[in-house]
């Protein structure tokens, strides 16, 4: 990322489908066809790992740091494959539009999934391919299907709760335990195998257009999912396996009383004595998957907000040492052209810029974060950009430019703006500008929101911080991309020199 380019950030839910959610299918070679008829280089998503309703959704607290969120599969490249047949996707509810109602494509999916394996074991449609799949993710792939099944079994309380010899994980008992659960870990296994023949697909089909993706690796898991269970050791952990402390972050531009993420923190010490196995086969297991990782939350690798899993928020915390240095250096050993992106936003001390630029990592800068304060010292602002960072309108954290010029910005940041550009400027003119401003710039990558892209106001919105109800849901509209949109798009990347084709 070295040379000049620019990019779309755009989750694969918020597709457009007719099955509720967006995935895999038509709407992602589109998309991609779009990016590469607007002179783009990068299709920025968020993370691909299994998401829950009870966690509304969101695809930064999952039950695996490896396997993928099924829900993504697209049911019509199921039917060209074999796995389904027309008649089997022929009644579609009446999904709304414009928002992903999870609950309804659960059901839906659920249904048609059970088809697919159901045909699957009659007809062996693939196996050899399985087969391989199954092979080469055995690291991961069994625990995984076995704790989702588990999961299912004992209806979605926390594995703690589970009996002793499951919670424990006694030989014996998992190998009966597995038996009996068979079928349920088989469906799941196979759903892991067809989402990730389907994004290989959609991965080679961007290559073929030029465009590079990039992924998005949470920090930190969830307590209740198959990597806390499966190795309690690499967790911080008491002695029965309930979280002694756990993850967030200070009071910050987010939340006065900061962020109880309520993720298990790790135990650093056993990472080391693994030689940080788990880490390296995790980016490794991503590089397979993307071009570029963005790791979130970047800082926790140098120090991170330790708080009492009894808190009731984030505002008693502490910060702790963290071994990034040690776990970069390694990665770079193995991974030589080690394609990190590091998200740096938030409280960042001199340790955590120096071990960015000690590894040659871009960081990340927000162009609303610009004009909060004194914008002629702020690291936001354009003209204090270095090369080697990617500069964002905005992130799925930040409210759009429309709803933060009409909603959340002081008068004072509008003046600062207003100055900043050189005149007033409405708010229905706002996001061009500023996405003109940023591809200006000197950063030698620039990703953009889709909903800046298309001048969306706030309730086009991805995520609220803070909020635990009502993200995750915009999905876009059929033909919301106008060709005037895309032809401007790629004028704009000729004109300021980001068009690597």
């Amino acid at each position: 990322m070295k040379r000049r380019g620019s990019g779309i950030l755009l989750h694969i839910t918020s597709l457009f489908s007719t099955y509720g959610i967006g995935d895999l299918g038509p709407s992602a070679c589109r998309f991609v066809d779009f990016l590469s008829d607007a002179k783009q280089s990068y299709w920025q998503i968020l993370p691909l790992n299994p998401t829950s309703p009870e966690f509304d959704n969101s695809p930064y607290h999952s039950t695996s740091a490896f396997a993928f969120n099924t829900l993504l599969i697209s049911p019509d490249y199921m039917v060209r494959d074999g796995f389904l047949k027309k008649n089997d996707i022929a009644v579609i509810p009446p999904f709304p539009s414009g928002t992903v109602d999870f609950n309804a494509v659960i059901r839906f999916k659920e249904r048609i999934f059970s088809l697919a394996y159901d045909r699957f074991i009659r007809e062996k449609t693939g196996l050899s391919e399985y087969d391989e799949f199954c092979s080469k993710n055995l690291r991961w792939l069994e625990d995984f299907a076995l704790f989702t099944s588990l999961d299912r079994h004992y209806k979605g309380i926390c594995w703690s709760s589970w009996p002793d010899e499951i919670k424990y994980r006694k030989p014996a008992a998992l190998d009966a335990t597995g038996q009996s659960l068979k079928k349920m870990a088989g469906k799941e296994k196979f759903l892991q195998f067809i989402f990730y023949k389907q994004w290989q697909a959609l991965r080679r089909y961007a290559k073929e257009k030029g465009i590079c993706i990039i992924g998005d690796i949470p920090i930190y898991i969830n307590y209740h999912s198959a990597d806390v269970w499966t190795h309690p050791k690499l967790f911080r952990l008491d002695n029965n396996l309930l979280p002694l402390v756990v993850a967030g972050v200070p009071p910050d531009y987010f939340s006065k009383t900061g962020q109880l993420w309520k993720n298990p923190l790790y135990c650093w010490e056993e990472h080391e004595r693994e030689d940080f196995s788990w880490w390296i086969s995790r980016v490794e297991h991503n590089l397979t998957l993307f071009d570029y990782i963005r790791i979130d939350h970047f800082r926790g690798l140098v120090a991170y907000w330790e708080v009492a899993a009894t808190e009731n928020n984030a505002i008693n915390g502490r910060w702790v040492i963290a071994p990034g240095e040690k776990l970069l250096t390694l990665l770079k050993r193995r991974f030589v052209n080690l394609p990190l992106i590091a998200e740096d936003l938030g409280i960042i001390t001199p340790d955590v810029s120096e071990l960015i630029d000690r590894f040659d990592l871009p960081g990340m800068r927000v162009l609303l974060f610009a004009f909060n304060d004194d914008s002629a010292k702020s690291p936001h602002v354009p003209h204090n950009l270095k090369k080697n960072c990617i500069l964002y309108t905005g992130t799925h954290d930040n409210a759009t430019i429309r709803e933060w010029f009409e909603s959340d910005a002081s008068s004072e940041e509008k003046q600062r703006l207003f100055k900043y550009i050189g005149r007033d400027i409405p708010a229905e003119k706002l996001p061009a500008e500023l996405i003109r401003i940023a591809m200006m710039s000197v950063a030698d990558t620039v990703i953009f929101p889709m909903q800046d892209i298309l001048g969306l106001g706030g309730k086009f919105r991805m995520n609220r911080p803070g909020t635990d109800v009502g993200n995750w849901r915009w999905q876009m509209e059929k033909d919301r991309i106008d060709p005037s949109v895309t032809q401007n798009l790629a004028d704009q990347t000729r004109i300021f020199g980001r068009s690597l084709k």
